[in-house]
């Protein structure tokens, strides 16, 4: 391969220095962006790893569950699309290129096959990059290439034209750690510069709004509203914190994270991804405030917020923090904080909605069949009373965007996160 290209091997697997990636690794990469046989719009994952990639494709699901079957191939192409073109938008050029075997060179083993060695291996097949110019053009291109994609190594020969059309310094300009690469060479799981790269179009570490200074150093966040979401079990965990541009996307479809693994929650209601209402917007800068999600602020940074909210003057604020913090506490609790400003704000959202959920790994779907999941989410108020369900890792992960959901699910079991 040229250097360009083991430039860009380097970027995806390996730290420099380190030992090469071990071939059983390498070989749960290797699979095609397939279509499960019992689910005709879902993708299936062979193997652990690769949801990186797959879930982001995945993302229409909102719009695939209404597609008859040969619609299939123009549904994931103008997904393709889509994050190519995201990716050229953000990087210094207009150009898209797009990776595929050289003819001829297509390894002959099936879909479902891996290929054995590690990357070195796809390195001694020739490789050839088309590039276009236009956004019509791209999207013949990948058309085109509609059955590479599903082939052999697909997944990988997508990544490689995603990098590639962003460009590779620009990744490593907004990559935190550029030492460390793309897939995790121990266990093969995407990094969340990764996913966000293909769900932003920007390849930044971290999921909160807007850059951050710490000890002098800028830390990336997301800087624009996304279109699909992402929400993760590890800000439940109090890992993290995920900002409002992931959590409320344009479209009712939030990428699932746990701590080695990606799935897709999805509903119909365009309602959930409506412009924010007063509480919510209230909700969201008091919590600026509460960067370790106490639920509380100290009483001093109520000014700030408030004007920030643009809700009082200065003299109601003395007599506002007398009335949230009646004991003298020195603390001000994000519920009585809306209650007081907000008692009768209605989100818009309803009391009940169906809902689905994706997780392409076979073993982890109910009698091991690639299926969507369907169920009825509750949404209720902190002063609702409660009406529990389970207490799963879903559960759990929604809860950092709907704190007081609750899922009722049509299968035997609740989906896995996992």
């Amino acid at each position: 391969m040229g250097e360009l290209n083991k430039e860009v091997v380097d970027l995806v697997w390996e730290r420099p220095g380190s030992n090469a990636v071990s071939a059983s690794l390498f070989r749960r990469w290797t699979q095609g962006l397939v279509f499960s046989e019992t689910e005709h719009t879902a993708l299936e994952q062979f193997e652990g790893g690769p949801c990186a990639v797959i879930a982001p494709v995945q993302k229409p699901s909102l719009y695939l569950l209404f597609l008859v079957e040969e619609e299939q191939k123009a549904a994931l192409c103008s997904t393709l699309s889509e994050i190519l073109e995201q990716a050229c938008s953000t990087s210094s050029t207009t150009s898209y290129c797009l990776v595929t075997w050289a003819k001829g060179q297509c390894p002959r083993t099936t879909t479902h096959t891996p290929l054995t060695g590690g990357p070195e291996t796809s390195q001694t097949l020739q490789d050839q990059k088309r590039i276009v110019k236009s956004l019509s053009e791209l999207r013949e291109e990948v058309v085109s290439l509609y059955e590479t994609w599903k082939g052999r190594c697909g997944v990988l020969l997508f990544l490689y034209s995603v990098i590639l059309t962003k460009r590779i310094e620009n990744i490593r300009n907004e990559i935190e750690d550029t030492t460390e690469p793309l897939i995790d060479p121990v266990y093969g799981h995407g990094s969340q510069s990764l996913v966000n790269l293909l769900v932003t179009g920007h390849a930044v570490s971290n999921v909160w709004d807007g850059d951050r200074e710490c000890s002098g150093m800028k830390l990336h966040g997301i800087h624009n509203q996304a279109s699909v979401g992402f929400l993760t079990l590890m800000e439940s965990l109090r890992y993290c914190k995920v900002g409002a541009f992931l959590k409320s996307p344009k479209f009712p479809i939030w990428i699932l994270g746990s701590e080695t693994h990606l799935s897709v929650f999805f509903a119909k209601e365009m309602c959930l991804v409506a412009p924010e209402s007063p509480s919510e917007q209230a909700r969201r800068v008091f919590q600026t405030f509460d960067p370790e999600d106490n639920g509380f602020i100290p009483d001093c940074l109520l000014e700030e917020v408030m004007k920030a909210l643009d809700l009082v003057s200065e003299p109601e604020y003395y007599l506002m923090k007398s009335k949230l913090d009646p004991e003298g506490l020195g603390i001000v609790l994000l519920a009585p904080f809306l209650l007081e400003f907000f008692p009768d704000q209605d989100t818009g959202i309803p009391d009940s909605f169906p809902v689905y959920h994706y997780n392409g790994l076979k073993q982890s779907n109910h009698n091991e069949r690639v299926e969507y999941a369907q169920g009825t989410a509750l949404v209720l108020g902190f002063e609702d009373p409660m009406v529990r369900t389970d207490d799963t890792p879903v559960k759990r992960c929604l809860q950092t965007k709907w704190p007081y959901i609750e899922l009722l699910w049509d299968t035997e079991r609740s989906p896995s996160l996992n």
